[in-house]
């Protein structure tokens, strides 16, 4: 790889890929929303091209750019949290506008698309995550999400474009959004707050960012076209070890809310990835223990939040 485009590239696995890629020496194209107020997270570099083109225009985006690509990473999804995920016409557009990327990355010569899906596609189920995992999405998010990587795949085929798509499971690091488990526990634990949980017995898979950032740059280089990959560490622990050892790296002596929230009616109870495939395919094994990636992110909390 020597030339990327990125969609969606100002969340916490797009900040991570890009300080990856210009790490291997990489050009990336930033595409991001027109006016986006999160530009400015973007790292600044030689090899770094921003680019303003929201996801309803990406049919421009030929137009605006010189020379050829190699591979085109898909982050870029308009509606993932809260009663949007559930805004069926809302969704519906998000795969037209994966589908459009297919078409941009096509005409600017890439060879391998990469989509980024979600555990939102299997719906609840209990054991490891695989390919080979059936398919329940329980919201328009997951369905949207499902029927974008089916599409897509479809369409790369046509246009003879590697497709690679992802499943990501739960990943936290800097730049993450302010209401995740995560962030937000790191927040209110900052500023002396009473964090309220649930009792945390859920079974979780968290990967930190830069370990995601680290799978997509394998799979750019080396993942098979066709493939589904799930993305995660692949171990569990419970929700409330997690919550711990965020705590006992703020305040060991704060008090935390476990068992103050009911769990909901779809409560996910056991996320892991089986991450066979990423291991044996490109060669990927986490670098990042949850208690080191968790010291990294709180300190870019305090710098920058």
């Amino acid at each position: 790889m020597k030339r990327v485009i990125i969609t969606g590239p100002t969340g916490t696995i797009g900040i991570a890929l890009i300080q990856k890629l210009i790490s291997e020496n990489i050009e990336v194209t930033a595409v991001c929303h027109v006016g986006s107020q999160r530009i400015s997270r973007i790292p600044l570099s030689p090899l770094v091209k921003i680019v303003e083109c929201s996801l309803s225009e990406l049919g421009t985006l030929p137009s605006l750019l010189n020379g050829q690509y190699e591979v085109f990473y898909h982050f870029g999804w308009d509606g993932t949290f809260g009663n949007s995920r559930n805004n069926m016409h809302g969704q519906n557009l998000n795969v037209k506008y994966t589908l459009d990327a297919v078409e941009v990355a096509s005409l600017l010569g890439c060879h391998t698309f990469i989509g980024a899906g979600s555990q939102a596609e299997y719906g609840r189920f209990e054991g490891k995550l695989s390919a080979q995992t059936p398919t329940n999405p329980e919201n328009g998010y997951g369905i949207a999400k499902l029927c974008a990587g089916q599409m897509s795949r479809i369409l790369c085929s046509q246009k003879n474009i590697k497709h690679i798509w992802t499943r990501i499971l739960s990943v936290y690091g800097p730049f993450d959004g302010d209401k995740t488990m995560v962030m937000s526990t790191i927040g209110k634990l900052l500023n002396h707050e009473r964090p309220e949980f649930t009792k945390g017995e859920q079974q979780w898979d968290y990967l930190f960012s830069e370990d995601v950032a680290l799978a997509m740059y394998l799979l750019g280089e080396k993942g098979i076209s066709g493939k589904i990959y799930c993305i995660g560490g692949g171990t569990v622990s419970p929700l409330s070890k997690y919550i711990e050892t965020i705590k006992d790296n703020i305040d060991k002596n704060a008090e935390l809310g476990l068992g103050d929230v009911p769990y909901g009616e779809k409560q996910v109870m056991y996320l892991c990835a089986d991450i066979t495939d990423l291991q044996e395919d490109v060669g990927f094994s986490p670098q990042f223990t949850f208690e080191e990636g968790i010291r990294k992110t709180i300190d870019w909390y305090k710098q920058n939040m």
